[in-house]
Parts: C-alpha cells; sequence; structure tokens
C-alpha cells in the first residue's frame, strides 16, 4: 500500500528541525487540549518529505490513531482537481477558457443578474454577456453559495434547497438546472465570489469528455499519478482508515458530525467538495504541479498549463479582497490573488502569514490545506478532520513552516 513517508533529513533539505520540532508541539497542544482530534502534517522541499508528523486520533472514541495512511474528506481541495481536469480538456482542444458555458449547460443561456430587492421583490435584468468557462475556474461567474448570508441572491440559493449547494437527492446534471434558474449576483467577470463553480465546471467536464466526473479523474489524473485512494468514494477495506468527522463546539471543544456520504458512489459527484484522499495521493498531485506538470516522467498538464493556473487571474493584478463581493469584504485575503482554481500570493508583505511570491494553494472546510511555494521549492499539506466555528490554525501553520526554512 502507498504511504507518505519522511525521505530526507531536514537539515540535508534546507529546514532546521528544531523548528520543525516546536511546529510538531505547537499542533499537538492543540489536540491535547481538545481543539483537534489528531492530525498529519508533511513538509517536502524539492519533492522529498523532510518532515512527516502524525500525532493523536483519526477516530477518538474508537481510540484509533492518525496514520500516515488515514484517509480524510478534503473537500474544497477538490477543486483544483477539478481545475485540472478542466485544462487537460483545454489542452486537448476539446474546451476553451472563453468558451460560453451554455456552448455546453443550455440552461445557463441568457443569464440574468441580481438588481435590487429580496424574497420575492427581487429584480433583475439581462447579463451583458455570457458566463465563460474562465470565469468558473477563477470564481468570477455571479455564482454564490447558499451559505452566505451577505446578499439577497444567497437566500434564494437557501429557498431553492441549496444550503449545501446540491438539491436533495439530485445529481450534477439535475442540480445545474436549478443552479441556472436564479440570477446571477453581479455581472460575470467583475467580481471575485468563492461560489458553486467549481460544480458546473465537473458537469462541464462531464458533457464534453462524455464520462462521468469521477471516471474521468481516475482515468486521467488518479491513475497516471498513482493517486491510489482517491475518489469520490471509499470501497470496505478502506472503510477502517477513514477519519471521523468533527464540529467545533460552542465551548471550543470537538464532536462527531455527519460528514460526505462515503461510503457507496454518490448520487452527487462534487467537483467542488466530493474527493476523499491520503496525505500520499494530494502529495502526488502537489509534486505534479510543483514540477511542471509532470510526475515520475507522466506527464497530466503542459508546463504552460501549470504556470497558467498558478498565476492571478484577477483583473488588474489585485488581491480577492480588494475584488471580492460583499461575502469577501473582511480581512485576510490581502495580497492574495486567484489563478485557476488556486489562491496565489501577489504580494508577501500584506499576506496575514509570511509566505513567498507566487505560492499557490487551497484548503477544505475540515481544515485541510496545501500549498505549493516554487521560490523555496517547498511543498506542505495538513490534514485533520474539524470543520471549524472560531478555529483558525493556517497562518499559525504558515508562520512555523516557514520560521523554519534555512537556505
Amino acid at each position: 500500500m502507498a504511504q507518505l513517508r519522511q525521505e530526507v533529513d531536514p537539515e540535508e533539505a534546507g529546514l532546521d528541525a528544531k523548528a520543525l520540532d516546536r511546529l510538531d508541539q505547537h499542533f499537538a497542544h492543540y489536540v491535547d487540549d481538545g481543539r483537534l482530534p489528531g492530525f498529519l502534517m508533511a513538509v517536502a522541499r524539492g519533492g522529498r518529505v523532510a518532515r512527516l508528523t502524525t500525532h493523536g486520533h483519526r477516530d477518538r472514541a474508537a481510540g484509533l490513531p492518525v496514520e500516515p495512511d488515514t484517509l480524510w474528506r478534503i473537500y474544497s481541495m477538490t477543486k483544483p482537481v477539478t481545475a485540472v481536469a478542466a485544462l487537460i480538456l483545454v489542452e486537448e482542444g476539446r474546451l476553451s477558457l472563453d468558451d460560453p458555458l451554455d456552448r455546453y449547460l443550455p440552461a445557463f443561456a441568457n443569464p440574468r443578474v441580481y438588481e435590487s430587492g429580496s424574497g420575492s421583490e427581487v429584480r433583475t435584468r439581462p447579463a451583458d454577456g455570457p458566463i465563460l468557462i474562465r470565469h468558473l475556474l477563477t470564481h468570477t461567474s455571479g455564482l454564490t453559495f447558499g451559505f452566505y448570508y451577505s446578499h439577497p441572491v444567497d437566500a434564494l440559493y437557501r429557498a431553492a434547497r441549496l444550503e449545501s449547494s446540491v438539491p436533495p437527492g439530485a445529481d450534477l446534471a439535475e442540480t445545474m438546472d436549478v443552479y441556472a434558474s436564479l440570477p446571477l449576483q453581479f455581472e460575470p467577470g467583475t467580481q471575485w465570489n468563492y461560489s458553486v463553480a467549481s460544480n458546473v465546471l465537473g458537469r462541464v467536464v462531464e458533457v464534453v469528455s462524455g464520462q462521468p466526473l469521477d471516471a474521468f479523474y481516475a482515468e486521467r489524473i488518479f491513475r497516471p499519478l498513482g493517486m491510489t485512494d482517491a475518489g469520490f468514494h471509499i470501497v470496505p477495506e478502506q472503510a477502517d482508515r477513514l477519519s471521523e468527522l468533527y464540529g467545533e463546539t460552542e465551548d471550543g471543544g470537538i464532536e462527531p458530525i455527519p460528514g460526505l456520504p462515503l461510503r457507496g458512489r454518490p448520487r452527487f459527484l462534487s467537483g467542488s467538495g466530493g474527493m476523499v484522499a491520503t496525505a500520499y495521493d494530494y502529495h502526488r498531485f502537489a509534486e505534479m504541479l510543483r514540477r511542471g506538470g509532470e510526475l515520475d516522467g507522466t506527464r497530466v498538464l503542459s508546463r504552460e498549463s501549470v504556470a497558467l493556473m498558478t498565476r492571478n487571474h484577477l483583473p488588474g493584478g489585485v488581491d480577492m479582497r480588494t475584488f471580492g463581493a460583499p461575502a469577501h469584504q473582511e480581512p485576510g485575503n490581502e495580497g492574495v490573488g486567484f489563478g485557476f482554481g488556486v489562491s496565489v500570493v501577489i504580494d508577501p508583505e500584506r499576506t496575514v502569514a509570511p509566505t513567498g511570491l507566487g505560492t499557490y494553494g487551497w484548503s477544505g472546510v475540515a481544515t485541510t490545506t496545501f500549498w505549493v511555494d516554487p521560490g523555496r521549492d517547498l511543498t506542505v499539506q495538513f490534514m485533520t478532520q474539524v470543520r471549524p466555528k472560531t478555529l483558525k490554525v493556517f497562518p499559525e501553520l504558515k508562520r512555523l513552516v516557514h520560521e523554519a526554512i534555512v537556505e
């Protein structure tokens, strides 16, 4: 069974072992005081893992420890995989970044944009132009999420039973019709709003390729990269390796909560957040990106496509907060732009935690994250399973990793 292993001593990789010890101890305290059940953390340079830490439990009640082969719900870390899937089709000439969405999903023809009002009094107008494929990749489509409470269109999503982004019992194709029936929050291409766009992009991949989303990912991404456990569901032999999912309680503790329905192939294949994977799986994916689209002699994307994916596409080179819709006006996105399915650091002096120019990555709602720092030849991932309310570990993680870099 493939699993992540430490491959080199920290000093040989230009990392301070004592600083990495402090990093381990910092998050071990989170486990010891009950804020995290357990975690896996991997720090690699030049593709070689220089620190692999597992601590705590994947299932507290059963007393099962976190191990290198533990399976994690990676939620929104699915989005970069969906972006890669779309770019594979772009490279093959079967899809173009500037194609209108309705060429593949006719329900999105003639979109309407919110103008004023709320609830049944919402007024809309015809959009000036279509949603383009690049708008889906950059979250500038005008689509939104139902769990935001910052705009009247968010409320329309909730009224359409889209609190969790999918109507109960619907598949990916059926869900597209619901999305398309709702107004856009803004004119496509004019703001950044994290949204259901990756689900829409996943459906585009299905239509263009003629394959179900899970089959396309398995054939074109997972098997070529040796991502042996990655998928949209688990089989019985994997079940005992799956981490329990926890939610943060009001007093700062954690308790088990329902997660993705992974035991059996789901009816809804979410290109936005449906994947499960091991740390080994996602390390393989991140390494493919770090190496410019190739890994161990297998090329998934061209170097040019990876460069395109991992540069800022927000107009005028601005960051996500500057270009953000109302839901994203809070501090936290300063100095960070957005590429295709990944965030991209454009001004390290303005970010909330130390990081390098051009660093790209993304996170999941269960407190999973990864990033690649090309300037430092650094790849980092952190896996746990807590849906937070106030818990924020990523700035501390980035600061402590940064402090471990010697050269």
